[in-house]
Parts: structure tokens; sequence; C-alpha cells
């Protein structure tokens, strides 16, 4: 564990910057995103939250898979994996557990998906503790807290007008090893064990298969616009469609991408298959779905819940869809 001053801090990403892709906080057009930096001067250092999460880093809203390309009666497949190295500063607490989320599928269990998992391998993560808990944060109550360090390369909590550094991870440590202020900050830390969180909140799995049937999700359903903005803003979230595209081509030769792009089980199409039945035809249904995903389905079969009590969900849904309220409701007996 080590102090450094904020200029301190600026002058080491500076240097990261020179070698790697550097990835951070930006205002773009008063929302906070994270983008790629070439400097200091473009970070944003104090904020709340950042409007869309690291999670896009990753899995992109739009990427492309493959280049199939055709000449003649030959066709060609090119896979395009990404393979660049970079850094992400100022990665908030409950941004870094939705990563841990999407391992456990797209890692941790067969088949492994290439593309995430090449961007994984390849980025490394600085933290960027929180001072407090936002109006619409419940990470608290999802197993989280504003200082935790899971899924963090090196974690900084800000103190004293400087930062407090702790290295988690060996890709951590290759990074603070080259810059003298970092001198006597060698040791990697275990993480935490989770008895340092606050402890779990939520409705346990088993209250929510008797709310299945309740009038309370055709009733919730009432009010959403089926936007799909709760799941494209939401660290956690991971549902995608696949398609090919025709390119420009010519001279005998065509060309067509394979592309992925993210998609949401609360889209009205999302289930409908090619003769025209959707199984999940009505609204509750999926509002309903995108709930039980988080909180039963996919703690059931990955472990984890899908869920980092980041509140994105809540400040963006225009028709007051809030998430804290459907877990109240289940977890009443």
């Amino acid at each position: 564990m080590n102090y450094l001053t904020r200029q301190e801090v600026g002058a080491w990403l500076d240097r990261l910057a020179q070698e790697q892709t550097l990835i951070a906080p930006i205002d773009v057009a008063g929302n906070i995103l994270y983008r790629p930096v070439t400097d200091t001067h473009e970070v944003v250092w104090d904020f709340y939250r950042s409007f869309m999460s690291v999670k896009e880093v990753f899995f992109p809203p739009t990427e492309r898979l493959m280049l199939i390309e055709k000449i003649g009666v030959e066709v060609k497949l090119t896979e395009t994996l990404p393979d660049e190295k970079s850094i992400i500063f100022g990665v908030r607490p409950c941004d870094a557990r939705g990563l841990l989320t999407l391992d456990a599928l797209f890692i941790e269990n067969e088949p492994v998906d290439p593309y995430y998992a090449s961007r994984r391998e390849n980025t490394t993560l600085i933290g960027l503790a929180c001072q407090s808990l936002g109006p619409s944060c419940f990470c608290t109550s999802v197993g989280g807290a504003p200082d935790d360090p899971a899924g963090m390369d090196i974690m900084l909590t800000a103190s004293g007008g400087g930062y407090v550094a702790e290295i988690f991870t060996e890709k951590g440590e290759k990074i603070s090893k080259r810059f003298p202020m970092f001198d006597g900050l060698s040791e990697i830390r275990p993480h935490p064990s989770p008895a340092r969180k606050h402890g779990n909140k939520i409705a346990p799995k088993e209250f929510w298969p008797a709310k299945f049937n309740d009038d309370f999700w055709a009733e919730t359903a009432e009010r959403c616009l089926s936007c799909r903005i709760c799941a494209y803003i939401c660290p956690s979230c991971r549902c995608f469609d696949v398609r090919d595209e025709t390119l420009p081509g010519g001279n005998g030769q065509s060309q067509s991408e394979r592309v992925r792009c993210w998609d949401s089980c609360n889209g009205i199409p999302y289930r409908r298959v090619a003769g025209g039945h959707n199984p999940r035809f009505m609204k509750n249904q999926r509002l309903r779905n995108r709930f039980y995903c988080k909180f039963y389905y996919f703690p059931l079969h990955y472990g984890p819940v899908s869920c980092t009590g980041c509140g994105r969900c809540i400040d963006a849904c225009p028709v007051n869809v809030d998430i804290t309220e459907v877990l109240g409701y289940v977890g009443r007996r």
C-alpha cells in the first residue's frame, strides 16, 4: 500500500498512455463515458458514476466477428479477434463486479467467448473507489460496497487530496513496477474475503418461483415501454443478436460480415422464431423474465446474481420501473 498525489497518478497514467491504449472517464456532451485518452488533461477525476459502464469496452454494442469473402467458388472466413492491450482507469466497484458476472458466462463456462476473453486478458483495470453511495445506488444490497476491490488489478482510494493505492494482481504489479512513484509497492495483496462486504440483502433464489404467476408483473408492465434502455446501460446484461450483412463488392467478389450487437429480453421480437411464433409475446412476460434472469436463472446456472446495484436502470427508465421495488416485492412473504 502506498500514497500517491494526484499529480503522481497523472504522470503515471500519461506514461502508460504512451505505451498502451489508456481508457478513462471523460465528459462527452455532459455524459461521463469511458473513452481512449492521450493524456490526463481529458480525464474527469471526480464523478459520481459514468452513464455507460466499462462493459462496452469488453462487449461492444456492435462488433464484427468474422469477415466472409467469396471469390468465384472459393469462400474465405477471417475471424477478427481483438488483440490490442489496454488499461482502464477510474473503474467503479459496481462495474468491476459486472465484469465478474460476464466472466461467469463468457469465460468460466463452455464454450468460451474468444472475443470477450481476449479483451479481458489484454486489459488491466485501475479501480477508483466511490466516496459514498449515490441516490439510486444499492450495491450494498447485492453483496457489494463502494470500496469493494473485487475484480480490480489496482485499486485507488481518494484520501487527503491524493490516493491510497493497492495492488491485487500480477497485471497490476506489472504496470506499477516501471515507475518511481510506486517504489516499495511491489507486494500483491489478496482481495478481501466476502465477509468484508455489507452482506447480501436481496430475496434468496428460493423466493422467486412462488411469485412467478403473480399479478404484480402485469401491473408493473403497464408502465413499461419495452424501450430496452435498462438492459443497454446495465453492467451485467449480455443478450445479443448475430447477423450477416452484405458489404459493397464487385469484380466477381462478394463480401459480408458477421456482426454481433446488443439485444434485450425486453424487446418485442426477442423470442420470435422463424415461423413467426413468439412464446413471450406479452409485455409482462418479457419484464418478468428480465428480473427472473438476473436474480433466479443466472444465479441458478452460473453462480453470481446478475445485478451490481449500480442504479443506472432506475435513473434511466422513462416510466419509473424501479428494480428495488421489484426486489422488495419478491422479498415479502
